[in-house]
């Protein structure tokens, strides 16, 4: 199976980041990526200031059955891809993710991690779980939420051998660095990725926005990551898609041959966790 990660800048513009992500699609799919994973809000930009965002203007809201979801799914074709968006649901704005292929919607998911000020743009999500897709059983997360280990644990509990974390996640705004490499958040985001990855013996794919939005600068850093917490590829700083060819189902049986994370655990000294592996905490 062919996995591609994408760093790159989208803004507002729904007519624009559409195209873009209908462009970014063909490009994938004449090179046989099976399992495409965009940035979070790609759909409609993300936020210009993160400890007291303007709610006079906020991303556009979108529905998960509405027409630019169903655009997205259309330009899919037999690809399994993930994009987030800002979404209405019941009177209620979440940041969003959601899979989907030329059947249709495969899996949501509602951010429930929120740092600084994002709770007054957004409400949270209550919980995480894997489904089922035609490249396997997968999780997803959006940005701060891979900062919690029990996220990513928890879905692969749930069974998946994948987990896309969808990312618009800036430098840091209160001690930048001169260079993107150099900053401190810089330095997170790749370790987050490479320890949600090899604690759970998963592959990660991790997307990034990239550019500026209002006061925040975002990192790019796409990239996919093997089960041992190996980055495979990656797009460092710069806008574009990480790459690999790889069997999961193979790299993480080889994985867990000695040493399986999951089954090891000591479920009886911890707190308030799942206990069997394939299953989520009622």
């Amino acid at each position: 199976m062919t996995i591609g990660a994408v760093a790159a800048h989208f803004g507002r513009d729904l007519d624009r980041g559409l195209s873009k992500i209908r462009t970014i699609i063909a490009g994938a799919a004449r090179d046989g990526v099976d399992l495409l994973v965009l940035p979070d809000a790609a759909l409609g930009g993300y936020l210009g200031d993160l400890r007291s965002p303007d709610v006079t203007a906020l991303p556009p809201t979108l529905r998960v059955d509405g027409p630019e979801i169903a655009m997205v799914a259309a330009a899919a074709g037999p690809m399994t891809v993930c994009v987030g968006y800002a979404e209405e649901a019941d009177g209620r704005r979440f940041n969003s993710a959601v899979c989907v292929s030329g059947d249709g919607v495969l899996g949501t998911h509602r951010k429930v991690h929120q740092p600084a000020g994002e709770s007054i743009a957004y409400d949270a999500g209550d919980g995480f779980e894997a489904f089922d897709t035609p490249v396997g059983r997968m999780g997803m997360l959006i940005d701060y939420d891979k900062t919690f280990p029990e996220a990513a644990r928890t879905v692969a509990l749930d069974g998946a051998h994948v987990i896309a974390a969808l990312s618009a996640w800036p430098a840091s705004v209160t001690d930048r660095a001169s260079r993107l490499p150099a900053d401190r958040q810089s330095r997170l985001f790749d370790l987050y990725d490479a320890a949600r990855a090899a604690e759970n013996q998963v592959v990660l794919v991790s997307s990034n926005q990239t550019g500026v939005m209002g006061s925040l600068r975002f990192l790019g850093q796409a990239k996919v990551v093997g089960p041992g917490g190996e980055i495979l590829a990656t797009t460092r700083s710069k806008g574009g898609m990480a790459r690999v060819t790889m069997d999961i189902s193979a790299e993480i049986a080889r994985s867990r041959r000695v040493l399986d994370h999951l089954a090891e655990r000591r479920v009886e000294t911890y707190a308030d966790v799942p206990s069997v592996p394939g299953t989520c905490a009622p």
